[in-house]
Order: C-alpha cells, then sequence, then structure tokens
C-alpha cells in the first residue's frame, strides 16, 4: 500500500495533473499499470509510457496555446493515447483493430468524457502514420487513399486538433519525422505549426 502511494505521488509529480479528470485517470490503478509497462525500443527510446507521455505534454507546451479548451483536450489525449499498448494483442495478424491500443484507450476514457473529439482522436490516433506507411513503404496507394477517406470521415473539422496532436506526439523518442512531413503535405485544411 505504502509503495502504491509513493508510485502515484510519483507519477503525479511526474505528469503535473492540472484538472479533475487527470487527477482521478492518475489514481486508477489499471491507469498507473499502464503509465509504468514498456522498454526502450525504435521509436520510444524512453521505454516506460509515462515518460513517453511527459514528453508529449512537453510538446503541448511548447505549442504555446491561446484557448484553455484546446490545451486540456490535448493533455488528455495524451495522458490516455499509449497507456494501454500493455492491453494489445500483436500476435495475431490482420489485427483486430478494436484491440488496438487506441480503441482501448477510447473504452476506458469514455467512463470520464463523453467529448467525441477527444475519444475520436484517441481512437484513431495512429492512422495517419499506417496511412503514411501504406503510401510511402508499402506503395498501396489504393489502400492508403481508402484509409485516408475513412480518418477525415471520423475526424471531420477537428483534423487541426489531431494534427495537433500528431506533431506533438511524433515530435518524442527518435520517431521518423517523414509521417509528420507528409502529413503536412496531404491533410487538407490544417494550419502547421512548428515546435
Amino acid at each position: 500500500m505504502e509503495r502504491a502511494l509513493r508510485q502515484n505521488a510519483n507519477l503525479e509529480e511526474m505528469l503535473k495533473p492540472e484538472n479533475p479528470i487527470e487527477v482521478i485517470l492518475l489514481r486508477q490503478t489499471d491507469f498507473r499499470e499502464g503509465l509504468l509497462w514498456g522498454r526502450p525500443r525504435f521509436g520510444h527510446p524512453e521505454g516506460r509510457v509515462v515518460f513517453h507521455i511527459r514528453e508529449v505534454l512537453n510538446n503541448v507546451d511548447k505549442l504555446q496555446l491561446s484557448c484553455e479548451e484546446t490545451r486540456r483536450k490535448l493533455r488528455l489525449i495524451t495522458f490516455t493515447h499509449d497507456t494501454f499498448k500493455h492491453q494489445e494483442d500483436k500476435n495475431r495478424y490482420p489485427r483486430d483493430p478494436k484491440k488496438h491500443h487506441g480503441a482501448i484507450a477510447r473504452r476506458y476514457t469514455a467512463q470520464f468524457t463523453n467529448d467525441l473529439t477527444i475519444l475520436n482522436i484517441l481512437e484513431w490516433h495512429d492512422e495517419a502514420y499506417y496511412i503514411w506507411r501504406l503510401e510511402n513503404i508499402y506503395q498501396d496507394k489504393e489502400a492508403s487513399q481508402e484509409r485516408l477517406e475513412q480518418l477525415l470521415s471520423v475526424i471531420g473539422e477537428d483534423i487541426q486538433l489531431y494534427y495537433l496532436f500528431f506533431v506533438c506526439d511524433t515530435r518524442t523518442g527518435d520517431k521518423n519525422q517523414a509521417p509528420l512531413k507528409w502529413f503536412e503535405k496531404t491533410f487538407p485544411g490544417i494550419s502547421p505549426v512548428k515546435i
């Protein structure tokens, strides 16, 4: 019990929750378990999910957003987007999209908010990368175009927020920056930012 309390305090100190939902999330045992999962790997040399989340939060801060609502949404997406990677089944191909860590994060976060913008971005946060990979690595223009249209249909008017999160998430660790450059050339209606 005492160890769990110290661990919770360390997570709060590291992530500096700014609102009641962030505080509640950090007090959930299953949420903390996801934050503490991970080891160094390509794209995530930082290892544990909590260290990646701290990097993404630092990038959210660098955006210097004037809209507090946008900042709040980006922080909540950041808190939960990769926290359930440890529950994703990567042993089956093709993968079940309902078992993707983004879909798990959406279902979990729906306990705390009914904001469809946040929930949609959580579920689809990796999709732009998958589309880039289809187009540029696998040279499957038709499949990438279909998935792009589907993503745009789901995200709709929230494309700028999706983009802001994609920037903050991609500018971490040793991630390939080509998908971000591709995103900025491919997606309509975004205002590029530099961080």
